[in-house]
């Protein structure tokens, strides 16, 4: 009997794995420097919570930025807990790393773009592509951001 190592999934669960621990470093000490993130992620996926206007409004996919103003993130095994200011109203979030589509750090040209087999479907790209962050889905405290190229990692030619 042959099996085929999952590479793809491999390299997804490491990635993740690579933002939790990002996350725990702020958490723990501060977003240091000029560092910020642009994280991508999926509303409708189970486990997000976030409140219903929100989910009202994004109920694709939704792109919030970690700058200037967050608050209480919590990193747990799975996801991560943050307040962000919506227009001056801070909203609780609950974001499982699994629904994450693309963190962005671009003070240092960093991304990681995580693709589903229905993406690869639609799309076939390179392993490294560039992208532009759409800042439609932007919290609106950070709408001032500009848009931002920075080198995606795309896993896709991992798998089989």
């Amino acid at each position: 009997m042959s099996r085929d190592i999952d590479y793809g999934n491999l390299m997804h669960t490491a990635m993740r794995g690579l933002i939790k621990s990002v996350l725990q470093d702020v958490a723990d000490n501060g977003l240091p420097g000029v560092h910020h993130f642009f994280i991508t992620f999926d509303t409708s996926h189970p486990g997000v919570e976030l409140a219903d206007w929100l989910t009202d409004r994004y109920p694709g996919e939704m792109t919030v930025v970690m700058q200037h103003w967050f608050d209480n993130l919590d990193v747990g095994e799975d996801g991560f807990a943050v307040t962000l200011n919506f227009g001056d109203a801070p909203e609780p979030l609950y974001i499982p790393y699994d629904a994450i589509k693309t963190f962005v750090d671009p003070s240092v040209e960093f991304g990681l773009r995580f693709e589903s087999a229905e993406d690869e479907e639609e799309d076939e790209i390179e392993s490294i592509v560039p992208a532009a962050i759409n800042t439609d889905h932007v919290q609106e405290d950070e709408a001032t951001a500009e848009k931002v190229d920075a080198e995606v990692v795309s896993l896709d030619s991992f798998r089989k």
